[in-house]
């Protein structure tokens, strides 16, 4: 099925409880074809139970989460339309790579000739007939990723896809993901480390506690990442007194006795009121914020936060299934 830009995902006020846990709450987003989305969070913040609903594999409580305007459950060829790959452990040991596709190749649609071709793309032919018992959690990440593209979908959802892959396996996979959305698809990349996919993805959507935190393109997302001054004096009073009467802010943080980091100023204004009050600076300099600190702010937890998905007891599914 060719990509086309009918294949949104569209998820509105999603909400899925397990007993008294909120796994998921009133969350809100959409993925665009063509773009590589990252789906990003802490561990248990909700992001395999919402991919699980996506799915059709747990019913959610309250709201609707959609591809193409219809839930999974009611897609004709739903491997024509989908690829998911939310378990890379999840294989027949004693199967090959081969025969492992031509099991999944009837329900794709597609001759077995398309399995030698995925495994091909996935940089695994040459263990095509080697029995997956002995592979690799990589190799495993590789043939997971062979069978969400045996039916040639115009929607990937993969689930922490660079786990187990070394760096040169995860430059492979983000040129892979990046031709893949040129192509017009619609890729969605869950991970819990916003570094592992900084430089793969167009746009983020970021979840904590089950609740969505920021949802833009990684450009908005990097302007957030302000740059902050350090500055340390032996006057500590001092200091805490002049950053009191410029109405500078301090980063959030513990703060150390005698030392500050900055934002919404630069270094000049700094040093200009620390000459004028007669301050002794030891140190004056600017201090780059890296997205990952961003996201670490977004998904720091706050006081009264309630558990979630971390701590909920969530279905299994067979091979090609959900964590």
């Amino acid at each position: 099925m060719p990509p086309d830009a009918t294949h949104a995902i569209e998820v509105s006020h999603l909400t899925k409880t397990f007993g008294q846990v909120r796994a998921v709450d009133d969350l809100t987003f959409t993925v665009r074809p063509g773009r590589v989305t990252g789906f990003l969070g802490p561990n248990g913040a909700g992001k395999t139970t919402t991919l699980r609903m996506l799915l059709g594999l747990v019913s959610p409580t309250s709201g609707s989460a959609t591809i193409g305007g219809r839930r999974y459950t009611e897609l004709d060829r739903p491997m024509r339309t989908v690829g998911a790959a939310l378990e890379a452990a999840d294989f027949h040991p004693g199967r090959t790579a081969l025969d492992h596709l031509r099991v999944y190749a009837p329900q794709a649609g597609v001759p077995d000739a398309k399995a030698a071709e995925v495994l091909d793309l996935v940089g695994l032919s040459a263990a095509a007939k080697r029995r997956v018992g002995g592979f690799s959690l990589g190799m495993r990440q590789r043939l997971a990723l062979a069978t969400t593209l045996l039916g040639d979908p115009p929607v990937l959802l993969l689930d922490e896809p660079a786990n187990g892959l070394d760096p040169e396996g995860i430059r492979w996979l983000r040129d892979l993901l990046r031709a893949l959305a040129a192509q017009g698809r619609t890729v969605l990349v869950s991970s819990h480390v916003l570094s592992e996919v900084q430089q793969t993805v167009d746009d983020v959507v970021i979840i904590a506690g089950g609740r969505l935190v920021h949802a833009s393109t990684l450009e908005e997302l990097s302007r957030l990442a302000e740059p902050r001054v350090r500055v340390a004096s032996p006057d500590a009073a001092g200091l805490d007194a002049l950053v009191a009467r410029a109405g500078w802010s301090r980063a959030a943080g513990t703060p150390v006795p005698g030392a500050a980091e900055l934002v919404g100023t630069d270094v000049a204004t700094v040093g200009r009121a620390a000459f004028a009050a007669g301050l002794e600076l030891h140190e004056l300099a600017t201090h780059g914020v890296g997205l990952e600190d961003v996201f670490l702010r977004l998904t720091a937890p706050t006081p009264g936060d309630r558990p979630h998905g971390a701590h909920a007891a969530v279905p299994t599914t067979p091979a090609g299934g959900a964590r």
